[in-house]
């Protein structure tokens, strides 16, 4: 603040001059745009004025009555104002005094005169020029206006005292002033702490009082904030003081304990750090960075809380196995000895990973692509990762990123945090304690994002060979190899894995284990392992192969073996109370005893129709749980004209097979002798059993097009026929997945023949043996093949909805 700012206080001849100027002046004035300040009456003021337009301003004033409007601008940051930009209210000033300097701006001494608002702009340019209507101090006198400034004059006093910088004449003189407004704009002034709205705020009352009211609560809000202040100072100078007389005694100390030849316990932590490093067998750069640390730490006073800090990061750098491995053992026969000993069956997945295991052997290095695991829960993916880590030699690591949704769990959080950690990676393989770990990323189709990153995203560095021999953790902030880390990645499904990342890893799939290869898992590991977990004996308790399938059958339905082994779990769990009860053994549990060790079965799966039936055709489908046996149902009924009604909770795929499959029978209406008009009169219901269970895909086509033709022709579909594939408007029969487990669940339900496509052919070599030789396979390309195979001569009468073409127009079209 100026402190060449003065008031008037008494009858002095300055002061009847001012007001007679004031009573004489002009209404119509250049008006001058403040940026960042409000002034008042009654003060003399310096202003520097630089704008083109303010400067013409000027020039108007002094060419005329020297007096000019001074008008606050809403926003500071607006560098040539409009007319909107300038508050409505501000005060008529003189220009006592003008000096233009060299660099173009021009410094003047004003005294402000009296309010003044503008009630219209004249001209806008080369300046501003308004016609103002003045604004007096309205009358304020009594004892609550004497009351109101012995206030505001105590708690100026105040705030000055507290350190204001404010000059002791205008303190004298703010004492001095009998007038309640004039009290109010001096002191207004001399708080350059105040907002200009604030300022703008008491320069608009115009009613001395209540500009005294407004004042007082603003001066009592700064005397706290000045209390505030002080106390922070004060205690912030106190610490400070106590710090430096801490450092002071420690250097003494110190300096006593060289003259004693005593150990510094500083000095002893530093160099103890400094031994860790140089046996941790850092890399140079990191080294370097260690050091750097350190030094810190020694300069650095000895309660700090930054040492804190970088004692936990000189105690992760130290711990991370920078040079530490497991030596490998890399015998492909004992490594295949060891997958089959571990898991059973899965023969494709263990050839890849041989493969894998015997380029590392003959190449010596670990780059390569990162496995990626893709499977139903339950089929053993992480098990397999653990069976890799021993066939190896290798110490095993897994972490889970389900619900994973920050990038920080695997990029680490900057030290600047309060308690900042690394990321999952860099903290596994301190965990771990060797850089060349089995590492498992777990669910990493589950991980999200969010505000605080993605996380799939920060794992393209350190899942991609290329990048990943300087990974880079935000807590670290050096590089780590990677290089030597085996990562295998597992995921229930692959959409959900951003595509940058699925592009870095080699997809392994695994397929829901069958019911022979389930039947011989319970035999070599589950019953086995439950028996000895119940505290049983092999011969205290016997499960035949026939008790083992219905368990697996009519208990469970999924892909894995996880509820499979609940089950079995269960079964010992009662053998094991009645072993505990005092009864003798052994405990044979045969068809007959299986509902009261698990109650009634649970679960249904189809079975081959006990009849040939007109409008119900055998499909089969594959799901997550394996494949199953479903009857896809048509019934014609008068109707809506070409109406094709859908049921049983059916997906859109699923939904446009049907139209597909319905134009295609349409288009053979003559070869089916089938009346070409029957649309008109008729309305097709299909129904997929099962309704509470959402089904979707392509591979009913053909399926739904033989049980629509069988209802509209009255030729009944051949119940030990089962068929999948997809069809197209023509007919042709197109290529579907899942058809191993489609064809063995045909089997366990009794049919012995598939009709299937003939592009999938291949696929027969994944069936069992033992399966195929029981099984006959009709490959087919067209439905019209399709149709041939699977429906019987007409036995039974037409539906009343439809009747065949008759025979007179069929001959007469014919010839």
């Amino acid at each position: 603040m100026p402190r060449s700012a003065t008031s008037r206080t008494k009858k002095t001849p300055e002061k009847a001059r001012a007001a007679d100027t004031a009573s004489h002046l002009p209404t119509t004035l250049p008006l001058l745009p403040i940026r960042d300040n409000v002034h008042f009456p009654h003060v003399f003021f310096p202003l520097m004025v630089g704008r083109e337009r303010s400067v013409s301003a000027l020039d108007e004033a002094m060419s005329g009555s020297q007096h000019i409007l001074l008008m606050a601008q809403r926003q500071i940051s607006v560098e040539d104002p409009e007319p909107d930009d300038l508050y409505e209210v501000g005060v008529i000033a003189e220009v006592m005094q003008i000096l233009k300097v060299p660099d173009g701006t021009v410094r003047v001494m004003l005294e402000g005169l009296e309010r003044a608002r503008v009630l219209s702009y004249r001209q806008t340019e080369p300046f501003f020029e308004v016609e103002v209507e003045r604004l007096p101090d309205g009358p304020a006198r009594g004892l609550k206006a004497e009351a109101l400034m012995r206030s505001v004059t105590t708690q100026f006093e105040q705030i000055v005292s507290t350190g204001k910088n404010v000059p002791p004449e205008a303190v004298v003189s703010i004492l001095n002033i009998e007038e309640p407004g004039e009290m109010a704009d001096q002191i207004a002034w001399h708080l350059p702490s105040l907002r200009v709205e604030t300022k703008q705020e008491i320069l608009e009352t115009l009613d001395p009082q209540a500009r005294l009211e407004t004042l007082s609560l603003l001066l009592k809000k700064e005397f706290e904030i000045l209390e505030i202040q002080k106390d922070i100072r004060n205690r912030v100078e106190k610490e400070m003081g106590e710090t430096q007389r801490e450092f002071i005694l420690r250097e003494q100390m110190k300096a006593i304990q060289q003259e004693l030849g005593e150990r510094d316990e500083r000095q002893g932590e530093v160099d103890e750090y400094r031994a860790k490093v140089a046996e941790a067998g850092m890399p140079d750069s990191v080294a370097e960075r260690a050091h750097k640390e350190i030094e810190r730490l020694e300069r650095m006073p000895y309660a700090a809380p930054e040492g804190t800090v970088i004692r936990t990061y000189l105690d992760m750098l130290i711990a991370l196995p920078w040079s530490v491995t497991t030596p490998e053992t890399l015998d492909i026969a004992e490594a295949e000895a060891i997958l089959d000993e571990d898991h059973y069956g899965l023969p494709k997945v263990k050839e890849r990973i041989l493969e894998f295991l015997a380029v590392r052997k003959l190449t010596g290095t670990l780059k390569g692509p990162i496995l990626c695991f893709v499977g139903p829960p339950g089929v053993g993916k992480t098990s397999l990762g653990k069976s890799i880590a021993r066939a190896l030699g290798r110490k095993f690591l897994r972490i889970s990123l389900g619900g994973v949704r920050d990038e920080a769990e695997i990029r680490g959080h900057r030290r600047t945090y309060i308690g900042a950690l690394p990321g999952r990676i860099i903290q596994g393989l301190k965990q771990t304690g060797v850089r060349n770990p089995v590492f498992m990323l777990d669910e990493i189709d589950k991980m999200g994002s969010d505000f605080r990153g993605d996380p799939s995203s920060a794992l393209l560095e350190a899942l991609d060979p290329e990048q990943n021999s300087e990974f880079s953790d935000h807590y670290l902030e050096v590089p780590f190899d990677l290089r030597d880390v085996m990562f295998i990645t597992t995921a229930n499904l692959l959409d959900p894995i951003p595509p940058a990342l699925r592009d870095r890893m080699e997809v392994i799939y695994f397929s829901g284990y069958i019911e022979d290869e389930k039947s011989e898992i319970a035999r070599q590991f589950l019953i086995p392992k439950q028996i000895r977990e119940n505290g049983l004996t092999e011969q205290q308790l016997a499960l035949p192969d026939e008790t083992v399938r219905r368990i697996i059958r009519e208990h469970t339905r999924e892909a894995g073996v996880r509820n499979f082994e609940r089950e079995l779990a269960a079964v010992c769990r009662k053998v094991a109370r009645r072993v505990a009860q005092g009864e003798a053994g052994p405990f044979r549990i045969g068809d007959g005893d299986l509902r009261a060790y698990l109650g009634p079965r649970k679960f249904h799966y189809g079975v081959m129709e006990e009849q040939d039936e007109v409008g119900a055709a055998t499909g089969l489908v594959y799901t997550e749980a394996g494949g199953d046996v479903i009857t896809i149902e048509v019934s014609p009924i008068r109707g809506k004209e070409g109406r094709l009604m859908l049921t049983g909770q059916l997906g859109d795929v699923m939904k446009e097979s049907a139209q597909a499959a319905l134009s295609y029978v349409r288009s053979r209406a003559r070869m089916l002798d089938i009346d070409e008009d029957f649309s008109e009169r008729t309305e097709l219901h299909v129904h997929v059993p099962a309704g509470a269970i959402p089904k979707d895909g392509p591979s009913a086509g053909i399926t739904m097009a033989t049980a629509l033709a069988s209802a509209l022709t009255g030729r009944p579909v051949r119940k030990d026929v089962a068929m999948t594939g997809e069809i197209t408007l023509r007919g042709r029969v197109l290529p579907i997945g899942g058809l191993k487990e489609k064809v063995l669940a045909a089997h366990r339900a009794g049919i012995r023949t598939v009709l299937m496509p003939l592009e999938n052919e291949k696929d027969l070599e994944d069936i069992p043996e033992n399966v195929r030789q029981e099984m006959a396979f009709r490959q087919v390309s067209h439905t019209d093949e399709v149709l041939r195979l699977a429906l019987l001569d007409k036995s039974y009468p037409v539906p009343s909805a439809v009747s065949p073409m008759p025979i007179e127009k069929a001959v007469a079209e014919a010839a």
